[in-house]
C-alpha cells in the first residue's frame, strides 16, 4: 500500500528543506536547477504574506507521517482577454522521488484547486526529458496537449517543454 500524502500550508519548520529544493543543485537535480537565486527570498515571502495569494501559491507535500518530501506551486496565467487558468508545478527531495508523491500530490492540488477556486483548467508543463514528470502528470490524469519549442533555458540552453492540462469536468470532486 502506498504511503499518505498530502498537502498542507508551508510552516516555519519546512522553510530549510523548501529552500534546498531551489537553492540546492545536488537537491534540486539536474531537471530543477535554473541557477543561484535570491538567497532569504522564500523566507522573506513567507514573512511577509505567506504563500498563498490571491495570484497563486504554495503547499507542502508531506507523507502520513508529517514528513515534508516536496512542495506544489500554483500561479494565475491568463488564456484570453477574460479567462484564466491555474500552472502548477512540483519539486521534491532527492530521497522522496521515485515513490508515487508527485502524481498523488498534483491530483490533490488540481482537485483543491477546483473545489476552492472558478477556474475551469488547470495546466502543467516539463521538459521534454523529464519523463518522470511526465508518467506522474499521465497518471494523476492530466492530457499531454503538446510540444512547447524552446520554452525554457535552463544550464545555458533552450528546452522544449511538454504542455499537461486536466479540466474540471475530468475531475469528480468530492462531496
Amino acid at each position: 500500500m502506498a504511503e499518505p500524502v498530502y498537502l498542507r500550508p508551508v510552516a516555519e519548520r519546512d522553510l530549510a528543506l523548501l529552500e534546498r529544493l531551489y537553492e540546492d543543485p545536488s537537491e534540486a537535480g539536474e531537471l530543477g536547477f535554473f541557477g543561484y537565486r535570491n538567497t532569504g527570498q522564500l523566507r522573506r515571502m513567507w514573512a511577509e504574506q505567506g504563500f498563498i495569494t490571491a495570484g497563486g501559491g504554495r503547499l507542502t507535500i508531506v507523507a502520513g507521517d508529517d514528513r515534508f518530501v516536496g512542495e506544489v506551486q500554483w500561479r494565475q496565467v491568463l488564456q484570453g482577454p477574460a479567462s484564466t487558468c491555474w500552472n502548477i508545478g512540483i519539486a521534491l527531495l532527492t530521497a522522496e522521488r521515485g515513490k508515487g508523491f508527485g502524481k498523488r500530490a498534483q491530483r490533490e492540488l488540481a482537485e483543491y484547486l477546483f473545489a476552492h477556486t472558478q477556474v475551469n483548467r488547470v495546466e502543467a508543463s516539463t521538459e521534454l526529458a523529464n519523463v518522470a514528470e511526465q508518467r506522474a502528470l499521465e497518471s494523476a490524469g492530466f492530457s499531454r496537449e503538446g510540444v512547447l519549442r524552446g520554452a525554457c533555458f535552463r544550464g545555458g540552453a533552450w528546452r522544449d517543454m511538454v504542455m499537461y492540462s486536466i479540466l474540471r469536468d475530468d475531475v469528480a470532486l468530492k462531496a
